[in-house]
């Protein structure tokens, strides 16, 4: 339901259509005029929330166009119970509420016409259209912007004058609301008429395409990112982002589906969404000799079929879940793992993976990991457990959360010596499972309550002024942050950011660096010692890896990825297999404490912390980090910019040989027909002369 005043206003627009009814029948205008107050205003609050109930009731046929059918029917037998049946006023409603749902056809279907003839074939960002296609302005937003509701509330000046009517027993101030409802109603139809037709519209599609082509065929890109999947996936795309940025080679990434489009952030890379098949499989795209694919979809037969390419499977984690062994993989050219583990995994799982197809190139997203170098002097530790969601399987050792996730954080706030707990769950958490949901809202409820009672011991002082300064500067950085993404107004529709969507290098320069000052001044801007829920974009996970300095989680990437900082860190056995076979089926825990559910073994974990002289797993933790991400130098990035080039030679190659062999072909059967005897039919190239056929 939402919040609080959701729930109020979902409870108050319920009882007020009752309230309506009975207002109707006793009759009493007044008390009809405040029951539909009460409806009008609690709509118009749960639409602009986009309560739960508002999309419940349309399931239900109760939407907002019945919503309003009913309370103007209640009107209309509030007049008959008024003895107003006879009077002009009564018809004049009547008629009034019939021609205005008639507006409500042409309006509705103009609004959809103009939104099909806006969305182009493709949307795009980076790639300059605007000097090929003319691409017109948007309508503007208040015209289409929750455009049924408010057509809707254009009957409020009739209900008003009617009600007003009906009190003081005078038919022309009906009328004057009945007036400037039709008129209001009409003029709205009228002003999107213009928006389809003429130069108001984009091109038709096969402009648009033909565009992408000519800007393909000057840009000459050479690698491209493909990835498809739900708008809650584009993490897995947007990690890739900045290792794209740093290609030697010229880089491209083509998105399936709009929702992940909105939800890229930022980049300098040309990006191309094409939702449909057939565009993409039409699409120049003779130049690109290497994809790389994020993520094992359906929609990456589109791409898979051409030939010309080598397509190689990158993921979006490196860990031992199975959806790193995928059968699915044996259709890519290759597969890219981070280290010997990847490579040994295929070989375990033996999914028809060939080692020779193969290729450890590290994980360039682990850059920005910086390496333990111990607690800072004066600081207390700091242990982030960031759990795994709950998948769709319902395997009790996917996470930790409803298991385990109490216990380890009971523990680690009630630690002594004290250490300081950083809750970090996974975005997913509670989608499927709610116990996983409700689980995850009593660590919450843990975590701040710590946090509230620590506040108030007189061991933990906080430096005020140090914490006012560095809020100031977060102000000051997120007042420039918004400056630089727009105030969030009119910013158009999908072919006007597709028209504008060319990014400003000064500018994604400046934001880049903004955000790192203001992960600086986010940790500064509260006390080191205070426990800390973070959820949402920011600060990021590998932020809060720098942070801190040991880790508790569960099979995941986030694991594989910790590991480069060469801190301790625990992982839970939330599925009870027992310390050793859990070792032999994880490899990224081989470094690990090992938690069982009751979190009672976390004292190892704390004693690494606070004593790294006497850890006894440091040793094991650094040649575990270089089998699962490789070796430091050369750098991941250096690795896979070289594996990217030798595969786009290995495609360079092939489509050399392969024209050589159609021109031999041609030369052959150009020849034939040359020394043909005339009348003798010449053989095509492949065909049998039938000796030895059946």
């Amino acid at each position: 339901m939402g919040s609080a005043a959701q729930l109020a206003a979902a409870v108050l627009m319920v009882a007020g259509f009752p309230a309506l009814m009975l207002a109707a029948l006793v009759p009493s205008v007044p008390a009809f005029a405040a029951a539909a107050a009460v409806t009008y205003l609690a709509d118009h609050y749960l639409h602009r929330k986009g309560s739960y109930l508002i999309n419940r009731l349309g399931k239900v046929r109760a939407g907002l166009s019945i919503r309003f059918l009913i309370r103007q029917l209640l009107l209309v037998l509030l007049l008959a119970r008024l003895s107003l049946a006879d009077n002009l006023i009564y018809y004049g409603a009547i008629a009034c509420f019939i021609a205005f749902y008639g507006l409500q056809a042409p309006h509705g279907a103009l609004v959809q016409l103009i939104r099909n003839r806006r969305r182009m074939p493709v949307a795009t960002r980076n790639v300059d259209l605007a000097s090929r296609i003319r691409i017109p302005d948007a309508p503007p937003r208040k015209l289409l912007h929750r455009s049924a509701e408010k057509m809707l509330h254009l009957d409020l000046a009739a209900v008003v004058g009617v009600l007003l009517a009906a009190q003081v027993k005078s038919s022309l101030v009906g009328f004057i609301g009945i007036g400037v409802t039709v008129a209001l109603a009409t003029l709205y139809v009228l002003a999107l008429v213009p928006f389809v037709r003429g130069r108001k519209i984009p091109p038709k599609a096969e402009i648009v395409l033909a565009a992408v082509d000519d800007w393909l065929a000057e840009y000459k890109p050479e690698t491209v990112l493909y990835f498809s999947g739900s708008k809650d996936s584009a993490y897995q795309v947007n990690m890739w982002l900045d290792t794209m940025e740093k290609l030697e080679s010229k880089p491209l990434i083509i998105l399936r589906e709009r929702a992940i489009l909105n939800n890229l952030a930022p980049t300098t890379v040309p990006v191309i969404c094409v939702p449909g098949g057939v565009h993409l499989m039409n699409m120049d795209l003779s130049t690109v000799r290497v994809a790389l694919y994020a993520a094992n979809v359906g929609k990456n037969i589109h791409m898979l079929r051409v030939p010309t390419i080598k397509h190689v499977f990158i993921g979006h984690g490196d860990s031992d879940k199975l959806a790193s062994v995928n059968p699915y993989s044996k259709v890519y050219d290759e597969v890219w793992t981070a280290g010997r583990a990847g490579r040994d995994r295929y070989a375990i799982a033996d999914v028809g993976v060939r080692d020779d197809d193969i290729v450890e190139v590290g994980r360039p997203q682990l850059a920005p990991i910086q390496t333990w170098q111990g607690v800072p002097e004066g600081r207390i530790p700091t242990v982030l457990y960031a759990p795994t969601w709950e998948g769709w399987d319902g395997n009790p050792g996917n996470t930790s959360v409803v298991l385990a996730g109490e216990n380890i954080v009971k523990k680690l706030v009630a630690a002594d010596p004290p250490v300081r707990v950083l809750y970090k769950p996974h975005p997913f958490t509670g989608n499927v499972s709610k116990e996983a949901g409700a689980a995850h809202k009593r660590i919450t409820a843990l975590v701040q309550k710590a946090a509230a009672e620590r506040a108030m011991d007189s061991r933990f002082i906080a430096d005020t002024a140090a914490q006012a300064q560095a809020k100031a500067e977060l102000d000051r950085i997120q007042a420039r942050l918004a400056q630089l993404s727009g105030s969030g107004g009119d910013r158009g529709d999908e072919a006007v950011a597709t028209r504008d969507g060319l990014v400003d290098v000064a500018r994604h320069e400046e934001v880049a660096r903004l955000r790192a000052e203001w992960n600086d001044a986010y940790w500064r801007s509260f006390p080191s010692w205070e426990h800390r829920v973070i959820t949402g974009a920011e600060p990021r996970l590998y932020d809060c890896f720098n942070v801190s300095d040991a880790m508790v989680s569960d099979i995941s990437s986030v694991v594989s990825d910790f590991i480069a900082s060469g801190k301790p860190y625990a992982v839970t056995d939330s599925a009870g297999v027992g310390v050793e076979e859990f070792k032999r089926n994880n490899t990224a825990v081989r470094a690990a404490v090992i938690l069982s559910n009751s979190a009672d073994e976390l004292g190892e974990l704390l004693g690494a912390v606070r004593v790294p002289d006497a850890d006894p797993l440091a040793e094991d933790r650094k040649e575990l980090k270089q089998y699962l991400l490789g070796p430091d130098e050369p750098s991941s990035l250096e690795q896979f910019n070289t594996a990217v080039a030798n595969l786009a030679l290995k495609a360079e190659t092939r489509n050399v040989g392969q024209q050589s062999r159609d021109a031999a072909a041609l030369a052959e059967t150009e020849a034939e027909l040359a020394n043909a005897v005339p009348g003798q039919r010449v053989s095509a190239p492949g065909e049998t002369d039938g000796v030895g056929t059946a």
